[in-house]
């Protein structure tokens, strides 16, 4: 089976020849591995026979200025296309340093909304000239990379705290930037769509949760951004396309209200900040497809791991609606030699049996 022949199967609660095996390693452990054997510039997927998913990006920024103010040996201070002043540093897999945001009242709000318009500028067409057809040809699965809601307002646009409070003091402004967002999205993939570049589902990333808890009560999700999920989802839908969810964090009391947005998969299902796997399989396996959900804190410990996945596997992957995945992304902790028993493993006990 192609990569998107099984997606499709397990998407719809089919069962196919095997689980779907979609990762993502860090910068820093693609690196690890070359240096323990694996070809160098060899993409990782083709090398450990796992699933390949290719993804349509677009530009929603406010296309603020991009400057370098300073720059060491060990870090740089960017402003960003967001207006973010922020502290990058140069070692592997490091998380950068927010100094300063730009959009910080919900009148700075307003000029990043005039800078945003839809333009077919903020597509590289010429990488979808490029790559498509052979994406086509060789069965990948192809997403469309949206980003809108309470994760890229809060995190790369007004900062958490100014986000937090405004959804208690000024929700409308909150509302407005997230569903501007997602009117960017929507205009620009429309333009993709129409261009003949078809994808398989839209993802976006929307971090609600942290460990044990999340950042505001199921009320505040159901009634600012609930509703924005849910138009993302209809849209999907209504292109015959599937809808994906990636939420880090705890967020099993967001579940009901995140379901009933009519999403098809969820991502990561992150075990370590508290999220539940097979209590999510057993109550809305029949409605999501769970994307995730295996304790990365465990996959530098071979024996573990091994043992971990023996015993998730067989009940996660029943009747399809699992796709195998760490709970967050693969550290540079992992050995070539241990992912490469991760994914024989997988590749064994997530077999269907005809």
């Amino acid at each position: 089976m192609t990569s998107k022949e099984r997606i499709e199967r397990i998407m719809q609660h089919k069962e196919a020849d095997r689980v779907p095996i979609l990762d993502k390693p860090w910068r820093g452990t693609v690196m690890r591995w070359e240096n323990e054997g694996m070809p160098c510039g060899m993409d990782w997927r083709d090398y450990f026979g796992v699933d390949k998913v290719q993804t349509i990006s677009a530009d929603i920024t406010p296309q603020y200025p991009k400057t370098v103010m300073e720059e060491t040996e060990e870090y740089e201070i960017v402003t960003s296309p967001w207006g973010v002043t922020m502290k990058n540093f140069k070692a592997l897999d490091s998380t950068p340093e927010f100094i300063d945001f730009k959009v910080n009242t919900a009148q700075a709000w307003l000029d990043a909304k005039r800078r945003m318009r839809p333009d077919k500028s903020r597509i590289n067409w010429k990488y979808l000239e490029q790559n498509y057809d052979r994406w086509i040809a060789e069965g990948d699965w192809i997403e469309a990379e949206f980003w809108f809601g309470f994760d890229v307002t809060h995190s790369w646009m007004a900062g958490t705290e100014t986000v937090l409070i405004a959804m208690y003091e000024e929700p409308e402004w909150v509302v407005d930037m997230f569903n501007t967002y997602l009117d960017m999205c929507i205009a620009q993939f429309e333009m993709v769509w129409d261009a003949g570049y078809r994808f398989d589902r839209i993802a976006w990333p929307d971090d609600m949760g942290y460990k044990n808890t999340t950042f505001f009560s199921p009320e505040m999700y159901r009634t600012l951004l609930k509703p924005v999920h849910a138009r993302a989802v209809e849209w999907a839908h209504k292109k015959g396309i599937y809808a994906s969810l990636h939420s880090c964090g705890d967020i099993m009391t967001l579940l009901p209200d995140v379901v009933d947005t009519g999403i098809d998969s969820l991502n990561p299902i992150e075990i370590k900040a508290g999220m539940d796997a097979v209590k999510i399989k057993r109550e809305y396996g029949d409605k999501i497809t769970l994307h995730g959900g295996v304790n990365a804190q465990l996959w530098d410990k071979k024996e573990q791991i091994i043992a971990e996945i023996e015993t998730l596997l067989p009940i996660l992957k029943e009747g399809g609606g699992y796709i195998f995945a760490s709970d967050h992304s693969i550290p540079n902790s992992v050995s070539l030699e241990n992912f490469k028993e991760i994914i024989q493993t997988v590749k064994r006990v997530g077999a269907y049996t005809k």
